[in-house]
């Protein structure tokens, strides 16, 4: 676990240390810059273990341009000897973009420290208006002279692709084909407060920045810090050095896969302020690890210790959904489950299964609810279908149970409209959409551009734990804590995921010795997504995102509970 904070939250505990607690924002400015050094100094060394290769260019004209004059060859022969005189002097390249914040005044202290190092050739760029820099910013630019270096200005602008390019000067010319040379680039245009689309010579930077390795500061530019989205242009890093705390936007949606690797680095805020700050704000942290892993199960226990569950699913055409939900919520650890199916697939479901105790729904109700009220916890929803009866049983069962219930796939379809029932229910509820179910329960718009603030928003206004599932799958509690989730990963994006995530997640629910009389619900809905995704983790290593199946990820459950067990 490791606590995130939000653009707002950073801002606020960087202008309480410096204005309260009287440490020096070039201090602060400084020690991002090192960490972000330090890194691009760790990824242009060079491996031996690879052979150099030559880098050469190729001058394009087009097919009915007249030929060139001899001041155009002359500028063709320079821009060609800026890009093979990395053939004969290897030395390691960077090209530090600057932006008018003072995210631009840790790259520009980041270009100043290289320099210094040595061993390297730096060159930093300045993209923006020069009137907008901050003071500190300047004053590093400052150091940069003094140190024997210079921040150019960046002037390319390729809003139009084509015409900027046929029409590039010569110094432009001469700047893109040395950034061609570069072996490492470092982002340091916008910081966590970018709200707007990256446009002009901005988005120009960040073109010239993809496909290059790259470390960016913070947070990639272009990504909005709070919410993973892009906005427009977004650099793809190698490397993410964030600084203090990590971002939200670091884990969640496409700012997930635009950061790379994410090290969060101390730049010396005093950590008694940090805990004074975030003391009593709802949680927010990053899951990489469990809340507090699986402990030994007690030595006299029986099977009903560690929880009966009970399982409504299946239709016509879906007679797997229960069987993963259920054999997914027995490798999780539950004692007993009974898996409750209609009737005209229960032979189909029996045959599947050898540990779970399928049983075909009875007709009378009263029977089926009092089935259900002497279990620790229920599921209802994997592949259960829409037809309007089964809507109805759903919707009368969160009404009359007074057990926990986890509600998935085709039981949250059944509640959109119904949403009264939901806030009516005294008794656990998780939910666990995904952004088409979740929309369709809510009435917002997809695609959903703050899944964090929707979810903790919904779990708040209506008493439950919200599980809304994607890249960077979040948790979120009523008290508005949440958990942003980073194991899993695209092999998972197959029918079936959902349905074991279902049954692993009211498996430990149900667990008497897990403790969910303590409270503690929420963390365990988190950790059964973390044990959810590393076991998708574990079956890609093993097999490829391709050729993987909810099954797979199923038998990979031991292990990955295996490694989080006390021993």
């Amino acid at each position: 676990m490791l606590p995130l904070a939000t653009a707002a939250q950073m801002r606020e505990l960087d202008r309480r240390a410096i204005e309260e607690r009287g440490v020096p924002s070039l201090e602060l400015m400084e020690h991002a810059a090192q960490a972000v050094a330090d890194t691009v100094w760790e990824l242009i060394q060079p491996d031996e273990s690879i052979c150099a290769s030559s880098i050469g260019v190729i001058m394009m004209h087009k097919k009915d341009a007249p030929p060139p004059t001899e001041e155009e060859q002359r500028q063709e022969e320079k821009i060609r000897e800026i890009v093979e005189s990395k053939n004969t002097d290897p030395t390691p390249r960077v090209a530090v973009f600057c932006g008018p914040g003072n995210n631009g005044g840790d790259g520009v202290a980041c270009a100043r420290l290289l320099m210094e190092r040595g061993g390297c050739q730096v060159r930093a760029y300045f993209v923006g208006d020069r009137a907008k820099m901050t003071p500190d910013e300047r004053v590093m630019e400052d150091k940069l002279i003094a140190a024997g270096g210079r921040l150019e200005d960046f002037t390319i602008d390729l809003t139009d692709r084509e015409t900027a390019e046929a029409t590039f000067t010569f110094e432009q010319q001469k700047i893109s084909a040395w950034l061609s040379t570069c072996d490492c680039m470092v982002d340091a245009l916008f910081g966590i407060g970018l709200t707007r689309p990256v446009t002009g010579p901005f988005a120009a930077a960040v073109r010239l920045m993809n496909g290059r390795t790259v470390v960016s500061c913070d947070i990639p530019s272009g990504v909005n810090a709070d919410t993973g989205e892009i906005l427009g242009e977004a650099v793809q890093a190698k490397v993410t050095v964030t600084f203090t705390r990590p971002k939200p936007g670091l884990y969640i949606g496409e700012g997930a896969a635009r950061a790379g690797e994410v090290r969060t680095v101390d730049i010396g805020i005093p950590h008694n302020l940090e805990w004074e700050m975030f003391r009593d704000k709802a949680r927010l942290e990053m899951v990489d690890s469990p809340n507090n892993g699986l402990p030994r199960r007690p030595r006299a226990a029986h099977k009903g210790d560690f929880g009966k569950l009970f399982i409504l699913a299946g239709s016509e055409g879906y007679t797997g959904a229960p069987v993963l939900a259920a054999r997914a919520a027995l490798r999780t650890g539950a004692g007993l489950v009974f898996l409750g199916v209609p009737r005209d697939i229960y032979p189909i479901v029996a045959v599947k299964c050898d540990e779970a105790m399928p049983f075909p729904l009875p007709e009378n109700y009263a029977a089926l609810l009092e089935k259900v009220q002497s279990c620790d916890a229920a599921l209802i929803g994997p592949g259960l279908g829409r037809a309007a009866e089964t809507k109805r049983l759903v919707l009368r069962m969160l009404e009359d149970l007074a057990v926990p219930v986890v509600l998935d796939a085709d039981g949250i379809n059944a509640l959109s409209g119904h949403i009264d029932i939901l806030d009516k229910r005294s008794a656990l509820t998780v939910l666990t959409p995904h952004e088409g179910e979740f929309a369709r329960l809510t009435g917002c718009a997809l695609p959903i551009p703050d899944r964090l603030t929707a979810a903790r928003d919904f779990a708040r206004d209506h008493h439950c734990i919200l599980v809304l599932k994607g890249w960077g799958t979040i948790t979120a509690a009523p008290d508005s804590s949440a958990w942003v989730n980073t194991t899993g990963g695209p092999g998972m994006a197959k029918g079936g995921s959902g349905d074991v995530l279902a049954g692993m997640l009211a498996a430990l629910l149900g667990q008497k010795h897990l403790g969910r009389e303590g409270g503690n619900a929420p963390e365990l809905a988190a950790d059964a997504v973390f044990y959810h995704g590393a076991a998708g983790d574990a079956c890609a290593r093993e097999l490829g995102e391709y050729a993987m199946l909810p099954t797979d990820v199923v038998e990979a459950i031991p292990q990955v509970l295996r490694q989080w067990s006390e021993r």
